[in-house]
């Protein structure tokens, strides 16, 4: 006799409830940040720059508004209840979105006030094949079936787990995004060359998904389905998700980093130029 299948659902079967251990991560992000600008700003921050830019300041609250989002209700909950897709929304959010966005929202002088007493770790672990390998370890970690379904069983193992997510990404965006002087970034072809190969790692764990022909992570067996969503057809769009939706992310970051060296050497190229033509007419004086 066959199983029956979990019944179908609709969203009123994911109540709301308060996230309360996300809601204070985020609390203390936007209060620290908010203390770095006010009070440490006027000590700390060079006096030739803004202690902080309007750009900046967006940037990190894009960040936090999206934790925010993925991170609750209801796409935490429908992802840990329901449909794996939903659950890979997060870890994409957390990887690729949510990192890169704080990173480019804190000024550089109040992030080396924070990183200062740890600096030489942050040295070593943001060094391009560490950064990647230390990041794309977690990734696969998170994924391996037993992992992921102790985080469905537990808030706490789930909520820690997603933070070394996030926090191992940081890692990783670093050398593209160079933060702070003190770990300067790499060159353009360099940091296109590092996203290009980042974007070929996660193929791995998402072929695994894609072409699975049972499922992988037998938990989701026994949930309740949104709208009625097949469970294998969850599991092949989660792997597709990760791997075309992982992809844009970082073919972007890529295109974005090819334009402006173009426009970097365009203007250097202008310069110089410019210098050569002030010369030639200087000597032409005499």
């Amino acid at each position: 006799m066959a199983p029956i299948p979990p019944p179908a659902v609709g969203l009123d079967a994911f109540p709301f409830h308060f996230h309360w251990d996300v809601f204070g991560l985020v609390v203390a992000l936007a209060v620290g940040y908010g203390y770095g600008i006010r009070v440490l700003g006027p000590r700390h921050a060079p006096a030739s720059k803004p202690i902080v830019t309007r750009r900046q300041i967006m940037w990190f609250v894009a960040g936090l508004v999206v934790l925010l989002l993925v991170e609750t209700w209801p796409i935490h909950d429908i992802g840990e209840q329901s449909l794996f897709t939903f659950h890979m929304v997060e870890h994409l959010a957390l990887a690729l979105l949510i990192p890169p966005a704080l990173l480019l929202g804190i000024p550089a002088w109040l992030l080396r006030l924070v990183v200062r007493p740890v600096l030489p770790v942050v040295r070593l672990i943001t060094r391009p094949l560490i950064a990647l390998v230390l990041f794309n370890s977690v990734l696969a970690l998170i994924h391996v079936p037993a992992v992921l379904e102790a985080m469905l069983g537990s808030e706490t193992v789930h909520f820690a787990l997603h933070l070394v997510l996030l926090l191992s990404a940081a890692i990783m965006w670093w050398p593209v995004i160079g933060p702070i002087p003190d770990l300067p970034k790499l060159r353009p072809e360099m940091a296109m060359g590092y996203l290009f190969l980042q974007s070929l790692v996660p193929t791995i764990p998402a072929s695994f998904l894609t072409f699975a022909d049972d499922v992988v992570y037998k938990a989701y067996e026994t949930y309740p389905r949104l709208w009625g969503f097949d469970i294998l057809t969850d599991q092949l769009v989660a792997g597709l998700l990760m791997k075309i939706g992982g992809g844009i992310v970082l073919w972007t970051a890529i295109t974005v980093i090819f334009f402006k060296w173009v426009a970097s050497e365009e203007r250097s190229g202008s310069v110089r130029t410019g210098l050569g033509v002030r010369g030639l007419g200087d000597r032409s004086d005499t």
